[in-house]
């Protein structure tokens, strides 16, 4: 596909020209199962009595064509099918067998069910074709809205290094609930991830809500806690146009975070969310002071102020900002991916290494089974200017 390009580790987009998504390739076994099965039945047919003609069997090869391959390859199928049956039918060397079976009525049988099995499976290939097509047309969709939904973080602003991850739990699915953002503002860049509550459109709708009220929010509100205040009343503002019970059950997590032009410090508004870690050379840390506050569109609910909490954030350091999917990710013995401990052991690594190893490692922690969406943004404090040719 020639178009928007974005892998789910969250680096950059590329823009070209939108092009009709390809299909996707059956795979290697699946394509060459035809020939193996052809050859299957030349190596049985010779050591088998006469009586049982193992040619017979050829009538399913245009069905097993059609799995993995094109109408007109399965109609070529067919025809070769026909052929071979004739010729193991009427070959004395072959077979064991005289010419006359060639039109023996049990053959003459198998000819026309080879034909009529190699129509169906034309049938079968044409509709499989527009039924990948189309789950591939709406791959691209998909992935078009988590590119507007999700927008790729710049990988530098400033003197501020940037990196994003996102997994989903499931092979197909392309947008979730988890979300993050990065926004330059004159107050620093600000950041942000959350969480919504549930699946599906809604929980997309959600998430598109929350990203549109904090990429404008976050310019105009000069303090932390009015940004999580101000994006707080949108969301509760738009989860009453739904009404009825649903309206209180749209919720997110979400942790805000700013770190100023100048550095030195991180400032965090937490709504119920996973704490964010500080990886620092020998020692990861959790920045909680045990002062969260209620998930947004539950804050109504309570009605505490929210706290912003300074933590020193120096060149060098590290800010992880993660979701739950990360740390309740289980092994085969149910035990919780243990996030604190791994990064101690891997130490400060690259951002872009830290989440392609993170990535990895979840995935074989779980035995590729993610049971929740997992994103991640993290971010490190670089000292003085730009090398040259750095970005």
């Amino acid at each position: 596909m020639r178009g928007v390009k974005h892998g789910r580790t969250g680096q950059g987009p590329v823009y070209g020209t939108v092009s009709r998504i390809g299909l996707p390739a059956a795979p290697a076994w699946m394509r060459w199962l035809p020939v193996m099965f052809v050859a299957a039945v030349l190596l049985l047919e010779p050591v088998t009595p006469v009586q049982w003609p193992v040619s017979f069997v050829l009538i399913a090869l245009p069905l097993v064509t059609a799995f993995a391959h094109r109408p007109v390859v399965v109609v070529a199928a067919a025809a070769f099918a026909v052929f071979l049956e004739g010729v193991l039918a009427g070959t004395p060397c072959c077979a064991g067998r005289q010419v006359g079976y060639l039109w023996e009525r049990h053959y003459v049988a198998a000819y026309v069910c080879t034909a009529l099995v190699g129509a169906l499976g034309t049938i079968l290939a044409t509709h499989r074709i527009r039924r990948e097509r189309t789950l591939a047309d709406v791959r691209f969709v998909a992935d078009i809205a988590q590119r507007v939904l999700l927008r790729p973080v710049p990988h530098r602003i400033g003197n501020l290094r940037l990196e994003s991850l996102y997994l989903s739990a499931a092979a197909e699915a392309r947008i979730g609930g988890d979300l993050y953002e990065a926004v330059p503002t004159r107050f620093g860049v600000r950041l942000l991830i959350g969480d919504v509550r549930g699946k599906g459109l809604l929980a997309v709708e959600t998430a598109a809500a929350l990203l549109g009220a904090f990429r404008e929010a976050a310019h105009d509100e000069s303090d932390l806690a009015a940004l999580a205040d101000r994006v707080e009343t949108s969301m509760s503002r738009r989860a009453t146009q739904l009404g009825g019970n649903e309206a209180g059950e749209r919720f997110v997590t979400a942790v805000f975070a700013e770190i100023p032009g100048e550095g030195q410090v991180v400032r965090v508004v937490n709504c119920g969310h996973p704490p964010p870690l500080l990886i620092l050379p020998g020692e990861v840390r959790e920045l909680d002071r045990g002062r969260s506050a209620p998930p947004l569109n539950l804050g109504v609910l309570v009605g505490d102020a929210y706290h912003v909490d300074a933590y020193p954030f120096r060149p060098g350091a590290q800010l992880l900002l993660y979701t739950d999917g990360v740390t309740e990710t289980r092994d085969a013995d149910g035990s919780f991916y243990p996030l604190t401990e791994r990064l101690r052991q891997w130490g400060p690594l690259p951002l872009r290494e830290l989440l392609d190893w993170l990535h990895h490692d979840l995935l074989a922690y779980s035995d590729n089974r993610l049971e929740d969406d997992t994103a991640a943004l993290a971010a490190c404090l670089l000292s003085g200017e730009p090398k040259a040719g750095e970005p």
